[in-house]
């Protein structure tokens, strides 16, 4: 009996994990909706992970969905923090991503929280409150540049994994026919667009630290200003929303296909 209970708890977090990646899926489509309305210049909401769960929670079953997402990135969360812990994860720069990782869909299942318990603000203000807490520590600025260069560093990587493919090594195989194909594409469409974003992000860190200016240190919301205000900036935005969305895609087939 306890083996079976075992493998019963094995198989309902599982499944929980999986839900997490469902639950990533759909945040990042709204927050590429979010940001195709910013660059059309009808946006109101902020468009990152806080504007995406402000979005579900003005829906009819919205509570009900954000109860389920916190679940599932708690559960999410917890399995790829067992995975960096318990060294099944493999090579120490995998249990690495994996504990980095674990601390990102954490950090989402409380920004869900936050929003069902009727808080939640948007990444740009809660960033820049604690970049400015950070400037004031010994070598301060020394650490938010390091910070960006990190965040530049972890887009670039991601660009990479796109063009390269790479995130097929995630998945155990590809639904079959022109599904696999689109998936493949999105794979591709996404994770590019998703560096591009988190590098823009890491630029205004470097940015933050150089001026020693807090305030122009900014999450993703922040980091999608920034990038409609550049040359041909709406025509770039535009191309990084629907690259969101793509990932939102991907990031379905991953809950499905994907290697726990």
């Amino acid at each position: 009996m306890s083996t079976v209970a075992a493998r019963s708890g094995q198989h309902a977090w599982e499944v929980g994990a999986r839900a997490g990646y469902a639950a990533s899926g759909l945040v990042h489509v709204l927050i590429g909706v979010l940001a195709l309305q910013l660059a059309l210049g009808s946006g109101e909401g902020s468009a990152d992970q806080s504007g995406a769960f402000q979005q579900i929670a003005q829906t009819s079953f919205g509570a009900l969905v954000l109860w389920v997402s916190v679940v599932a990135f708690v559960a999410l969360g917890a399995w790829q923090a067992a995975a960096a812990l318990s060294g099944a994860a493999g090579e120490t720069s995998d249990r690495v991503k994996c504990g980095a990782k674990a601390v990102v869909y954490l950090a989402l299942a409380g920004t869900a929280f936050s929003v069902v318990q009727g808080g939640g603000s948007s990444s740009s203000g809660q960033t820049t409150s604690l970049t400015g807490q950070l400037m004031q520590a010994p070598a301060g600025r020394v650490l938010v540049g390091a910070v960006g260069v990190a965040v530049v560093v972890v887009g670039a990587y991601h660009v990479y994994k796109g063009l390269a493919k790479k995130f097929l090594e995630d998945l155990q195989r590809l639904p079959s026919g022109t599904t696999g194909r689109v998936a493949r594409t999105a794979g591709v469409v996404g994770y590019a667009a998703k560096g591009v974003a988190l590098g823009v992000v890491g630029v205004l860190f470097v940015v933050a630290a150089l001026h020693a200016n807090p305030d122009e240190a900014s999450g993703l919301d922040g980091a999608l200003q920034a990038l409609r205000e550049a040359p041909a900036g709406p025509v770039l935005l535009v191309l990084v929303a629907l690259g969101l969305v793509a990932f939102g895609g991907y990031c379905a087939v991953r809950a499905r296909f994907g290697r726990l």
